[in-house]
């Protein structure tokens, strides 16, 4: 009877690993649902950092990694990571000197 747990257990045990995997994956979008998209996001990660400096060092320091608590598509984290303006403001519009405050500070840090 011993070795009949030991089985169920290893099978209980993969079956939880693989929907751990699973729901690794989707977690993110979870938490996110309800979330600003798209535009609206993009107009948010703007104003919060140029109006807080914590923030905009963050996405400075780590701007993978602060991106990922956003709904944005995977083109546009990236035109956020590299200041890309010319691609974001095809997106939103055009941006204020307040809201340039973080595509500036990004393209500043440029290394050529």
């Amino acid at each position: 009877m011993e070795s009949t747990q030991d089985e169920d257990y290893l099978s209980i045990s993969t079956v939880l690993d693989e929907l751990e995997k699973d729901l690794a994956g989707h977690s993110a979008e979870l938490k996110k649902e309800g979330a600003p998209v798209g535009k609206e996001a993009i107009l948010q990660i703007l104003g919060r950092a140029a109006d807080d400096s914590k923030f905009l060092a963050r996405l400075a320091e780590d701007p993978a990694r602060v991106l990922k608590e956003y709904n944005l598509t995977s083109e546009e984290k990236a035109a956020l990571a590299s200041g890309d303006l010319r691609r974001i403001e095809a997106w939103v519009g055009k941006l204020d000197e307040r809201l340039k405050k973080w595509l500036i500070a990004r393209l500043a840090q440029e290394k050529w």
